[in-house]
């Protein structure tokens, strides 16, 4: 595969009008891809990926890609801008998996730059020729994720986290994680999905094996788009140690999709290969894990582009998910661990290359998208015309950040695209769902998205290891599951060939923006049918394919023709009633659709009965409106087809029946739980429920599918999956049965079956659309509801395979489309029975359905009046006969019956009663009222006016007197004049008419003279008036008696009466149908298609049609007789209300509505748990239908909470569903029993109500056999009846109020004298006033009691509501704040147990005695010296770090045997035995309702400091009650206190600077009194120890809250703060547990631990027997024996195996102490603070260890305070002396071809690289042998108590202050080979750690690099590591091996001989040492190193240049050149010499 990630360009040359679009072209061997254009832009960036696909054949060396950019035209041909050719030699040569290819030049035609550049990234895998073997960890693919092709997104990581690993934990390669197993987990994440603060931690702690030579590692972290970095290190096994804290602020659902991705890159690197391994988890699987968190873990880091590599290394890291509220677990430091078991595998499952085939047949029904606008233009031209189809779908899949598209199909509503796509993923995926979108392709405009859908992967696919699945036991619990043994049922995803339904905004096109667009996106629930596709879903592992998109094989295609059958289905609905309509208007219908058919606004199937006849509704008479359907109930019907998947659906039902059991019986077994009933009906219940389950799951088997039509190989699977999880069930039921001891414990496990039913019964296959209801007013669609088939699907197969409401009566509440307020306002409330079936089946419709169905033609004969007379001149725009709207024109004689129908009877006139909206329909009290009009000329007199009289908007009206009154009405009095409005004392109001309006705008009561136009209103009440019974009935029928009923506009309104304003009539005819061949309801489903309408028409009838539906027949249900019910609704009480007003509270009432009557409770002040005790009683209720189906399906009660609101609205509070009991006989013994029920408010709970309902036939004989009427407390209000109303006993709460704290302003005036009201169960009382909250913030007297009747049930227990009040000036009284108690269980006691300790403190009671004048502690000061030299080696954080368990840093204490101190590892408060130190008083948050901005969210405004005391009186008066509880309370008077507070360090702080670390310093604030350590501020760390004791002085109460705040320093800019904690001082002072100074382990009056508290221990005690009523304890034996509370203690017992030293006490005091710990007191101790801040109030931002010290001054003063100043770290110096190297590498060649090394050495230690040191070099080595003698001398600085060394340096020159870094204590060496004219050769290195030293090896023959490696082995052996510690050595000799890596493996790179030398600063002036061979050379001595003669440089030595490498050489060649020469020379001479010597010879001249 090679992929090309076209990332952007720059610098385009413009055109000359505007800016290209440019898009990109790739070609790569004849095959061209596209990027998508991008509109007018010169810098363009795309970012997509072009995938070519290879086809198996490698990349060649000559391989290279065309990239063309152009731009973009939308008609002709595109523009070339310019082009580049990118060669892949590098690729092909397979030395790089990806290319960056940045800023490469764009060239023209002719090859010149056009001075514009593009920057891609070029991918390639080779093609899979080698198979990893899966067991060996080290292959790679075992073990290791690449990531999906981590290339190709470029850098970042894919959208849907799929490309990732899961991440398995500690599991062996091998094992199966499953995908149902993540949905599971994901379950029990328990998080609402709203947007919440969250905080993810990545700690990098170090890495090992990594691999490359010389390296400088550096770790990135990517989460959820913010990325950090660590500092750079060295070395392959870096030591990084660094904290990241990532802040996110999202839906928990998308953030546990998000990545954490780890890269590790090469900062030497600039190259493309410079990352080195990564690894990606996601977060949810951290969230999953146990305390959301991976501890220490190592990750297996691997190559991500290629997925057969081995580990790149591993990298140790610890990750924490901190959702609100949550802790972050402590870290331990167990640094031994070995990589084998801790290692965190990608899934923990051999992820596989898998590819997902998506076959995409068809789709059908697809509306219209696009406006008919191109469509005409194409008409007029000639095209032909194409309404229907005015769509181009195309399908998007996408899966794990992978998206394909089928081909785009132009203009086809049902468009075949017969192709499949090839989705290629790693498997299994962290992605849960392929998704597909069809979209519209849109030429100009961006597509639009027409439906979305997902295919969940856990829901087709299993990984098989679910059946063994844990089920959560508590304790030792067994957990009950079944061993079935069968083989495993896993398989891969697989799916269809099935239809998939898409769901959106409603079908209708307009050209409008659609407001429901994001239903389109698969955001929300879809309202509306959009179609369906048909898809197939295959999985293949390992195998690659060559195209991601193909056409599918024409023998698919004929296969997936046999799941396109259809069969006939008939969906029946019977509308039973229409109530709880907000307000009236235009009239309303429903419509029934199932996807296509029934749609009335969609033109594509046949016109189908499909809607209910309009109908206007009437006032209940309370509240709501109803549609007046009496005895007609209006009936749908729609025949449809669709694919026969009845064997999955019946399936599903009997699942869920079998669910909706077991889930009825587990509400009631709570219920019983809570209720607390006996433990015989507990069992009982517990019986009954497990019996039920087993006999279900036993005899309701899932249906066999042999045989059945349409099955697909999911359903094998999925039905193999079922039975053995259904097996496993019941099995483990039986087991349960058995073997359960406690019945409660088993709750978790039956929840989590109901749980596992649910998710059984989920089908992914399931065709079948939803049932759609729609709500129409008028022609507006306004709220429907989505009805899932299967539940209203009747089966043959058994009853319990119907669904659950087929055939049955629903209630259904409407929902608006895409609602905002969720649910706050319900449109409509529906009862509905609706019946699916198939049409073979239609007869079994006839015993379901109740009453008799009729079917009717209708139209309406319209006239007008003109001139006084009704003809049909005067209708404009209208028909003579038309439809109900008016719209469509009709005529009686072109009606047709349809097929198998005939006539029943002649055309009648037959007048619609539901249409006629008289205005008093279900009033009980009318106002009639008119306007009388008058008008005038500007200053003249007034006259009436054209129209005298009209309506409110100024519509032409009757006089007065022609108002009759209505039968059945009275007047309550005469006309009179309105003048209860804004008008003068004669009614009237003025206005100016400004034409052309013929009535004023605006009127104003004070008469001007411009005035034109005046009004006033008269009115006349009437009220109904009780009429004996049966002439209600007559009522009905009164009217015109030709049928008639007018209106005085053309619109709806229409009334029955002909007054003199109307202009309009219409009357409706009827004619009756009837079935030809057929008997009973089932006829009504051979209705199809619409009656015969006028085709005279002069537009298309299409066009008619689409607008309002054609005109089909109407059908009824006529019930001939009723029933009346008497109802009751019992509200007694609600609790947990939310506020509404400012004022904290509410002003409840509750509305009940029931059907079509409602009523409503009495009104409540101020209160958020209020009792109501009241009976609504609901007389006759008629309800049509058999009395066995209303007791078997009742009508909800349904009860809405309202806030009264003087002024506006009232608000509504939530809503709540009661279902009634239903009597069928009134003699039933059966009561109701209160229940609570959720409140619900906008789909959240908001409270609770207590209520009950029963519904009683109404027998014939009377009202006789009704149950008594309730008591009335008031007129019309009834109380809840005894036997119905919990049972009560006097009960009596005694209240502490102790005082207020805090009290924030109200009303921007402080809070100065409160006093505060204790409510409950309707007693209050209040408490004296405060008279100065600032001097004292007690009440004066702080017992209060009440008497008052409780429950005795638990469960009904009212709650305690605290309100403060303030007294201010005038006698104002606001509540500034309140607080509800909701459980007294806590409180309760038995008031004849003592509890004085209850009642006081000992501090308190200390205070009370008598003072003494003078405590004097003495403190020996003997033996200084000893001390001195302990303060060296012990000091207050020995004994810290000794209570930790850090025993490495603090073993002499340890063997001194001194005290240990209790380190808390959460706040003193969260201690369990301490119980939160409230156990004087508690503290109670006080809040305030709604705040000015209207925000929900209550603030806290204040605290409560009491306590409550509940407990019964008896009832008899003459029985003395028992002794009150609060007795001998302390003095509430201040108290001047010293408080001492020690902060010892922080751990993990929030880091506030960019480099990922903060500059902390502390800020404590108490009272008035601020101390600030900002000089003492600690920098760039996020664990700082402060180790630092602040002294403050205080008043308690008032100055009771201690803030420690933790800021982070700036220079420049403001100090950020970090985080805060709040401890309350007064609490501490206050609390019997002694919690003001923890008592230490033993009573030292020397030494570290020395006595810090003002007491002395025997004081203590003396105090602690006062306070429990105890004798005073006796000491005998010289204070080495004492009696306290009747038990004898000796110093022996407690000092027996202790080494008594000189610090301890006198006998006595240590043996009080003693005893004083055995009783429960606070111990001395650490507390661990979590910080918090304001920016995230929930979410930690880092902890506090810490403690405080809070002395009263009134006792004396305390002892002296401890010194926790840090530790400083000592100085060491390493030596080393380098001696020898041998076996070097020799890495070069001489001139003379010999191979030789310049070798010289390297160190350093890590940390301090600026201090590098080298040797010299040794020149010329020939064979690999190195002489130095050489030292290295390294200062460090060395905490030898947590053995690490302290490195100060600054990060960056820039950097203000030194960063303090802890590194391990390690030396690393290096071998280099030294080029004077080019870089230095690396020839191997040597890492060794100081702690735990390699042994060196003592012969350089027994050194190699299998020591090292045998080392690593040893590393658990920690007797051996102190061994090897080379602090405890001192000094060590020998050779080590030095390594170095060649294509992935290491080999030696030399050894060196080293000594190792550790001296501490006090040695090292009495043995010094200078470095290399500098003075002072001594210790030891080095001599210069005997180097052969050899070694020399010979650019210096030019003689031994000569010597040793000419001579050594070529002497041969230098002798014989020699000789040469001379024979040459000689030669030479004689021939120079001989001619003259010839020619004298021959002359002879001498003679």
């Amino acid at each position: 595969m090679l992929r090309v990630v076209v990332e952007s360009a720059k610098g385009l040359p413009k055109k000359k009008v505007g800016s290209p679009d440019p898009i990109t072209s790739v070609i790569f061997k004849d095959e061209k891809k596209k990027t998508k254009s991008v509109d007018s832009e010169v810098n363009p960036v795309w970012n997509e990926v072009l995938e070519f696909d290879l086809k198996g054949t490698p990349l060649d060396s000559s391989s290279y890609i065309d990239v063309i950019v152009k731009d973009y035209e939308t008609l002709g041909k595109d523009k070339f801008l310019g082009s580049t050719k990118v060669s892949l030699k590098d690729l092909a040569s397979g030395q790089v998996r990806s290319l960056p290819s940045k800023n490469v030049p764009l060239v023209n035609e002719s090859g010149q730059n056009i001075g514009a550049t593009i920057n891609l990234v070029i991918g390639y895998d080779p093609p899979a020729n080698a198979v990893p073997n899966p067991n060996n960890p080290q292959a790679g693919d075992a073990t290791v994720d690449a990531g999906g092709g981590g290339g190709e997104e470029g850098d970042e990581t894919l959208p849907d986290g799929g490309q990732s690993s899961s991440a398995g934990g500690p599991s062996a390669a091998g094992q199966n994680v499953s995908l149902r197993q993540r949905l599971t987990r994901a379950k029990n994440r328990q998080l609402v999905n709203k947007p919440q603060d969250f905080q993810i931690r990545v700690r990098i702690i170090e890495a090992r094996q990594l691999s490359g030579n010389n390296i400088k590692p550096v770790v990135k972290v990517n989460v959820s788009g913010q990325t950090h970095r660590t500092r750079i290190k060295r070395g392959n096994n870096p030591f990084f140690d660094e904290m990241f804290f990532y802040n996110v602020h999202m839906l928990p659902s998308d953030l546990f999709d998000e990545n954490i991705s780890f890269r590790v890159y090469d900062s030497y690197s600039l190259r493309a290969d410079c990352l080195m391994g990564e690894f990606k988890l996601d977060v949810g699987y951290v969230y999953d894990e146990p305390a959301h968190c991976v501890m220490r873990k190592w990750l297996l880091l691997n190559d991500p582009d290629d997925s057969s590599s081995g580990a790149k290394g591993y990298l140790k890291v610890s990750l924490f998910v901190v959702g609100t509220g949550d802790e972050p677990p402590r870290e331990s430091d167990n640094d031994r661990d070995d990589i084998e078991s801790n290692l965190l595998l990608p899934a923990g499952v051999t992820l596989r290359w898998a590819t997902l085939s998506l076959k995409v047949f068809r789709a059908e029904d697809v509306p219209q998208m696009d406006d008919a606008f191109v469509q005409t233009l194409k008409e007029i031209f000639g095209g032909s015309e194409n309404k229907k189809n005015l769509v181009d779908p195309f399908l998007e899949a996408s899966f794990a950040g992978k998206k394909l598209c089928t081909q785009i199909i132009e203009k086809n509503a049902n468009p075949e695209w017969n192709q499949v796509l090839h989705l290629q993923v790693k498997f299994p995926s962290m992605c849960e769902s392929v998704k597909l979108t069809v979209f519209d392709w849109d030429r100009l405009t961006g597509n639009d998205a027409i439906g979305t859908t997902y295919l969940n992967l856990a829901r087709i696919a299993s990984s098989g290891g679910e059946i063994e699945e844990e089920h959560a036991g508590e304790g030792e619990m067994p957990s009950y599951k079944a061993n079935t043994g069968k083989s495993e049922v896993g398989f891969l995803p697989v799916f269809g060939p099935c239809y998939v339904n898409l769901y959106g905004s409603p079908r209708e096109f307009t050209g409008l923006p659609d407001p429901y667009e994001d239903l389109n996106h698969g955001k929300g629930e879809g309202v509306a049918y959009r179609g369906r596709v048909l898809v197939e879903l295959s999985t293949k592992l390992e195998g690659k394919v060559d195209k991601t998109v193909d056409s599918i094989h024409s023998d698919d295609i004929l296969v997936a023709q046999k799941y396109q059958r259809r069969r006939k289905f008939c969906l029946c609905a019977v509308f039973h009633s229409a109530s709880m309509i907000q307000e009236p208007g235009e009239p309303i219908q429903f419509e029934v659709s199932i996807g296509n058919y029934g749609n009335k606004l969609d033109t594509t199937c046949k016109p189908l009965a499909s809607t209910t006849q309009y109908s206007c509704a009437v006032f209940d008479g309370n509240h709501y409106y109803y549609l007046p359907w009496a005895d007609t109930k209006p009936v749908v019907v729609v025949t449809s087809f669709w694919e026969d998947i009845s064997h999955r659906l019946d399936t599903v039902n009997i699942i869920l029946y079998i669910t909706h059991r077991l889930q009825s019986n587990l509400e009631a077994f709570k219920t019983a739980i809570l209720a607390k009933v006996s433990d015989n009906q507990l069992v009982e219940l517990w019986l009954k429920l497990l019996d039920e389950l087993i006999e279900d799951l036993e005899s309701f088997p899932t249906p066999e599918l042999e045989g059945r039509s349409n099955l697909t190989s999911l359903d094998f699977q999925i039905k193999k999956l079922r039975d053995s999880d259904l097996m496993t069930i019941k099995d483990g039921a039986r087991r349960m049965k058995e073997e359960a001891r406690e019945i409660k414990d088993t709750l978790s496990d039956l929840e989590s079956w109901a749980d596992k039913l649910e998710t059984l019964a989920e089908e992914p296959q399931n065709s079948m659309p939803d049932v759609i209801i729609w709500m129409l007013r008028g022609e507006k669609r306004v709220a429907c509801s989505r009805i899932p088939a299967h539940q209203i699907l009747f089966s043959t197969y058994s009853e319990q395979a119907c669904g659950q409401h087929c055939g049955k009566t629903q209630t259904v509440f409407l929902k608006y489309p895409m609602d905002k307020a969720k649910g706050l306002k319900v449109p409509v409330q529906i009862r509905v029975n609706m019946w699916l079936g198939l049409s073979a089946h239609e007869k079994k419709f006839n015993s379901f359905s109740e009453g008799t169905f009729s079917v009717f033609a209708e139209l309406y004969e319209n006239q007008a009046k003109v001139f006084g007379k009704w003809g049909t001149t005067g209708l404009v725009g209208r028909h003579k006969f038309s439809d109900v709207t008016g719209k469509l024109k009709l005529k009686q004689q072109y009606f047709m019956p349809p097929r198998g129908w005939e006539w029943e009877g002649d055309w009648v006139i037959d007048p619609e009663k539901a249409l006629l909206t008289e205005a008093d329909a279900g009033h009980t009290e009318f106002m009639d009222e008119v306007f009388q009009n008058e008008t005038r000329f500007p200053g003249g007199e007034w006259k009436g006016a054209s129209e005298p009289f009209t309506d409110v908007n100024g519509e032409k009206s009757r006089n007065p007197g022609e108002f009759d009154c209505p039968p059945g009405w009275v007047w309550e009095d005469e006309w009179t004049v309105d003048d209860n409005r804004a008008v003068d004392d004669q009614g009237w109001e003025y206005g100016v008419t400004i034409p052309p309006d013929d009535k004023p705008r605006s009127w104003v009561s004070a008469e001007k003279v411009y005035h034109v136009h005046r009004r006033r209103r008269l009115v006349r009440p009437r009220k109904r008036a009780a009429l004996p019974a049966g002439t209600a009935v007559e009522r009905r029928d009164q009217g015109d008696p030709e049928g008639w009923e007018f209106s005085s506009l053309i619109g709806w309104k229409f009334h029955r009466k002909e007054r003199s304003s109307d202009t309009f009539r219409r009357r409706r005819w009827r004619r009756k149908m009837g079935p030809e061949d057929r008997l009973g309801a089932a006829a009504i489903f051979q209705l199809e298609g619409a009656l015969g309408v006028d085709t005279d028409e002069k537009e298309p009838k299409a066009d008619t049609t689409k607008l309002f539906g054609a005109n089909t027949p109407t059908v009824s249900c006529y019930f001939d007789r009723s029933y009346m019910y008497h109802l009751r609704v019992y509200i007694y009480q609600a609790r947990n209300m939310t506020s509404m007003d400012k004022d904290s509270f509410s002003d409840p009432y509750a509305h009940v509505s029931f059907l079509h009557v409602s009523k409503t409770t009495e009104k409540l002040r101020a209160t958020l748990n209020p009792t109501w005790d009241q009976t609504l009683i609901f007389n006759d209720v008629e309800i049509y239908g058999d009395p066995k189906n209303v007791a078997d399906r009742p009508p909800d009660v349904v009860l809405e909470f309202y806030d009264h609101d003087q002024v506006g609205k009232d608000e509504l509070l939530g809503r709540s569903v009661c279902i009634p009991m239903v009597k069928l006989n009134p003699d039933m013994d059966k009561t109701p029993k209160l229940l609570w029920h959720p409140i619900i408010q906008r789909g959240e709970k908001a409270g609770e109500a207590l209520v009950a309902a029963e519904l009683i036939i109404k027998p014939k004989s009377g009202e006789s056999d009704l149950p008594l009427v309730p008591p009335k407390r008031a007129e019309n209000l009834y109380m809840v009846p005894q036997g119905i109303r919990p049972v009560v006993q006097l009960t009596a709460v005694e209240i502490l109020a102790w005082g207020l704290r805090n009290m924030k302003t109200y009303q921007l005036a402080s809070v100065s004298s409160p006093s505060l009201v204790v409510e409950c169960g309707g007693q209050r009382v209040e408490s004296a006033v405060i008279k100065n909250m600032k001097k004292s913030p007690n009440f004066p007297s702080s017992v209060l009691f009440i008497k008052v009747l409780l429950p005795k049930d638990e469960m009904y227990t009212p709650p305690i509501v605290l309100k403060v009040i303030d007294h201010r000036p005038f006698g104002r009284k606001p509540v500034v704040g309140q607080c509800t108690i909701t459980s007294l269980e806590e409180f309760r006691c038995d008031p004849y147990v003592i509890t004085a300790e209850g009642a006081m403190s000992s501090k308190m009671a200390l205070m009370a005695s008598p003072i003494k004048k003078h405590v004097s502690i003495n403190m020996e000061e003997s033996r200084p010296l000893l001390e001195a030299q302990e303060k060296e080696t012990v000091d207050w954080w020995s004994k810290f770090y000794a209570s930790t368990g850090d025993q490495e840093k603090c073993r002499p204490y340890l063997r001194k045997g001194y005290d240990t101190l209790k380190v808390y590892d959460c706040e003193l408060e969260e201690v369990p035995e301490f119980k939160g130190l409230t156990d004087f008083c508690s503290t109670f948050k006080l809040q305030r309702g709604k705040d000015e901005n209207g925000d929900k969210d209550p603030t806290v405004v204040g605290e409560f400091k009491g306590s409550f005391k509940v407990y019964p009186l008896p009832d008899d008066p003459g029985v003395a009650p028992p002794p009150r509880q609060f007795r001998e309370l302390p003095d509430s008077g201040p108290q001047e206190c010293l408080v001492r507070i020690y902060v010892v360090r922080a751990i993990d702080l929030q880091p506030k600077d960019n480099n990922g670390r903060c500059d902390p310093y502390i800020k404590i604030s108490l009272g008035k009194n601020t101390i600030e350590d900002r000089d003492h501020y600690l920098p760039s760390t996020i664990s700082p120890v402060f180790g630092r004791m602040f002294e403050m002085t205080c008043f308690l109460p008032q100055d009771k809250d201690l803030k420690i705040s933790v800021y982070d320093y700036d220079l420049l800019s403001c100090d950020e703060k970090v985080g805060e904690t709040v401890i309350d001082l007064e609490n501490r002072f206050l609390s019997r547990y002694n919690s003001y100074c923890g008592l230490p382990q033993t009573y030292c009056i020397s030494g570290i631990n020395q006595w810090r508290d003002q007491l002395k221990p025997s004081e203590i005690l003396e105090n602690l027997a006062r306070l429990k009523g105890l004798s005073k304890p006796r000491t005998e034996d010289n204070g080495t024996s004492l009696t306290f509370n009747g038990k004898e203690y000796t110093l022996a017992q407690f000092e027996n195996n202790k080494e008594v030293h000189q610090h301890l006490g006198p006998p006595r005091e240590r043996l009080c102490l003693h005893v004083l710990r055995t009783q429960g007191l606070v111990p001395e101790h650490v507390e661990t603070r979590t910080l918090y801040s304001t920016f995230q109030p929930n979410l930690s931002q880092g902890r506090l260890q810490m403690w405080v010290d809070v002395f009263p001054k009134s006792i004396g003063l305390p002892g002296p305070p401890f010194d926790i100043t840090p530790r400083k770290p000592k100085k060491y110096f390493l030596r080393v002396v380098i001696w020898n190297t041998t076996d070097v590498t020799l890495d070069e060649t001489s001139i003379t071809g010999e191979r030789m090394s310049d070798i010289y050495v390297k160190g350093w230690m890590p940390g301090m690289e600026e201090d590098k040191q080298k040797t010299d070099v040794h020149y010329r080595s020939l064979d690999g042998d190195g002489n130095f003698n050489w030292r290295f001398v390294f200062e460090f600085e060395y905490l030898s108590a947590e053995q690490l060394c302290l490195v100060s340096k600054k990060e960056h020159f820039w950097s203000l202050d030194k960063t303090e870094f802890r590194i391990p204590p390690k030396l690393i060496v290096q071998i280099w080979d030294n080029d004077k004219f080019s870089l230095d050769d690396y020839l191997g290195t040597l890492e060794l750690d100081l702690r735990d030293l390699v042994a060196p090896a003592k012969t350089p023959e027994k050194c190699s690099l299998a020591m090292m490696d045998l080392d690593a082995l040893e590393i658990g052996a920690h007797k051996t590591r102190n061994a090897k510690s080379l602090f405890k050595q001192q000094s060590v000799k020998g050779w080590w091996p030095c390594s170095i890596e060649k294509d992935g493996k290491k080999v030696l790179g030399g050894k060196v001989e080293m000594t190792l030398e550790i001296v501490n600063e006090t040695d090292v002036d009495e043995r010094p040492a200078g470095k290399g061979r500098d003075e002072p050379n001594m210790n030891p001595k080095l001599d210069p190193p005997k180097r052969p003669e050899t070694s020399f440089f010979w650019f210096t030595n030019p003689c031994k240049t000569m010597k040793f490498i000419v001579w050594r050489r070529f002497r041969c060649l230098f002798i014989g050149l020699i000789i040469l020469i001379i024979v040459m020379l000689f030669l030479a001479i004689l021939l120079y010499s001989l001619p003259n010597y010839i020619s004298m010879k021959i002359v002879k001249p001498l003679k």
